[in-house]
């Protein structure tokens, strides 16, 4: 019974439902949300610090609150919990093995990708979750402007990824495993096992020690970590082979997972009084989501595919890390040193459907939305295939 839990990925309906159910859950013990590139942006400034560069004047890292360190932050413990929940999912499924990309170029274009994306991802105040998975419940509709600019990022980036310059000639990899090889699989899930015993324990120690916001960092970072995992949950796969082969799945299960935690998130505000977290809706954010949603693609990855996929081994995500945090840090930079904010933000405004519509309304049109989207996914796929049919038939 447990063999199978390990080695099979899991539905991903099931684990994007769960993670909008835990989201909402998050929020509502907290009351932020899950959300990663802020937290690459305050890693950027604490290495720009190290490297003695003042930052505390930059307006961006005072919004974003730049105060401690990432190890004294929910946001870095859920960053930090993401990453260690992957990488045990992944040793207890004994799948970790180093993966080189076939062609050079591609630790470039990972690198330049993951740029392009940590800077829209920050431009527009929110990645794939912020601005995407956990916005739209918080009923913002900066969200919305954002989904629409991603999917048109990601549209031609797909076709930047297909043209032949960009994918090189194709190389033959043999596939031989290694005695050392063999070795290191046998003991991968006796170490999956230990880390998550010294994580859990390490969990309990902050609840204990009257670090409660920390603790539940910790176990909810581990908890998305081992979701995304074991969903493969990559908002770059789900556009990207939308455009590219018709397959809708993983696009589906996302507009199901927001629907699901829309739901919680409305119950959880209309029952406690939470603010819901707005942010500016502005030209900004059409203009970062359209860089987010080239720049994964360039990446093939976004924020939370790159972090599994980092784990697992491939090392292109390593630079595609990296290029994130250095985008994010720049765009940190630019927000006033270069006019950014005068010129795209300044003249936008945050815009809550709750305040707007009304409680029904925000939820009925929230979910009306989100239909509308789930019926142009199925209508993406069947009419790629119609047409693929059609020219396969003609062929």
């Amino acid at each position: 019974m447990v063999k199978p839990v390990f080695q099979r990925y899991w539905n991903p309906y099931i684990v994007l439902v769960a993670a909008g159910l835990l989201s909402a859950l998050y929020f509502g013990l907290t009351g932020t949300v899950w959300a990663v590139t802020g937290e690459f942006t305050r890693l950027g400034g604490e290495v720009l610090q190290v490297l003695g560069v003042d930052v505390s004047g930059w307006q961006y890292y005072q919004m974003i609150k730049l105060e401690g360190s990432t190890w004294s932050r929910p946001d870095g413990w859920i960053v930090w919990g993401m990453f260690i929940g992957a990488l045990m999912m992944v040793l207890l499924s004994n799948s970790f093995k180093i993966r080189l990309p076939q062609h050079k170029r591609r630790y470039v274009q990972g690198f330049v990708g993951g740029i392009i994306a940590g800077f829209g991802a920050r431009l527009a105040l929110g990645c794939n979750l912020a601005a995407f998975f956990t916005g739209v419940p918080q009923f913002s509709f900066h969200s919305w402007i954002f989904i629409v600019a991603t999917g048109v990022g990601t549209f031609f980036g797909a076709k930047l990824t297909r043209m032949p310059w960009w994918k090189g000639k194709p190389t033959l990899v043999r596939g031989a495993v290694r005695g050392s090889d063999v070795k290191v699989r046998v003991i991968q899930p006796y170490l999956g096992a230990v880390i998550a015993l010294v994580y859990l324990g390490f969990v309990g120690y902050l609840f204990s020690t009257g670090q409660g916001l920390l603790g539940l960092g910790a176990l909810f970072g581990l908890a998305f970590g081992i979701l995304i995992e074991r969903g493969q949950v990559c908002f770059t796969s789900a556009f990207r082979d939308l455009f590219l082969v018709g397959r809708s799945l993983m696009a589906k299960a996302i507009v199901i997972g927001m629907a699901a935690s829309s739901v919680i998130t409305f119950v959880v505000i209309s029952v406690y009084g939470l603010p819901p977290i707005t942010q500016v809706a502005a030209l900004s954010t059409l203009v970062g989501g359209g860089l987010f949603g080239l720049g994964i693609v360039m990446a093939s990855g976004c924020e939370t595919g790159m972090m599994y996929r980092l784990m697992e081994g491939q090392v292109l995500f390593l630079p595609v890390f990296v290029g994130n945090v250095i985008g994010a840090t720049v765009l940190a930079y630019g927000w006033d040193n270069l006019g950014i904010y005068d010129a795209l933000v300044k003249s936008g405004e945050k815009i809550n459907l709750i305040d707007t519509v009304g409680p029904l309304g925000a939820i009925l049109g929230t979910l009306a939305m989100l239909g509308i989207l789930y019926a142009l996914t199925v209508y993406r796929e069947k009419n790629y295939h119609r047409n693929f049919g059609l020219k396969g038939g003609i062929a």
